[in-house]
């Protein structure tokens, strides 16, 4: 083999080589959409030691108006746990978790309310979640009576800023 044929021969190895890797290189700059873990709710997830924290939201009616946290509290230990929330201007709730067990934040029953939500809705509130010697700051969701699935979780006394706004359904009449 000639130095030119050698020579056409390397450049059409390079020019494939470039053609493959900009046909695959885009699942190796892109990441793949299944492999990041995300809330898909409107609430947010946060762990905090063995307490394993689930779609976490305050429902209120305003910002000096008292907020009722939901969600989910997992306790992934063998001994009983506690879970304090803390907002602003002072108010706080505490929350049992019993060991290797869960406490759903949606019974009457469960009822954690926050004498402040500290944020209007739609907007996110800081607050303070401490389990024993842990603790972090977090900003979690503010929601309202504006959706129909959470009027029932607003703190007593409250009234929705808006009515609920009920299922849609199809058009009655333009011409049928």
């Amino acid at each position: 083999m000639n130095p030119v044929q050698r020579g056409k021969l390397a450049i059409a190895a390079a020019a494939i080589g470039v053609g493959l890797l900009s046909v695959t290189g885009c699942g190796y700059v892109n990441a793949q959409q299944t492999s990041h873990q995300y809330a898909a709710s409107d609430g947010i997830n946060e762990d905090l030691g063995p307490l394993k924290l689930r779609n976490l939201i305050i429902v209120s009616t305003g910002t000096d108006q008292p907020g009722r946290v939901i969600g989910a509290v997992f306790n992934d230990s063998s001994n009983d746990g506690t879970l304090t929330i803390s907002g602003a201007k002072g108010s706080q709730t505490q929350i049992p978790v019993k060991a290797n067990s869960e406490t759903y934040l949606n019974d009457a029953a469960d009822a954690a309310v926050l004498s402040t939500s500290g944020a209007n809705p739609g907007s996110l509130a800081p607050v303070t979640i401490r389990s024993g010697s842990e603790s972090r700051t977090v900003k979690v969701p503010v929601v309202d009576g504006t959706l129909a699935e959470y009027v029932k979780y607003l703190p007593a006394g409250s009234t929705p800023t808006s009515t609920p706004s009920p299922a849609a359904t199809p058009s009655q009449g333009a011409g049928h």
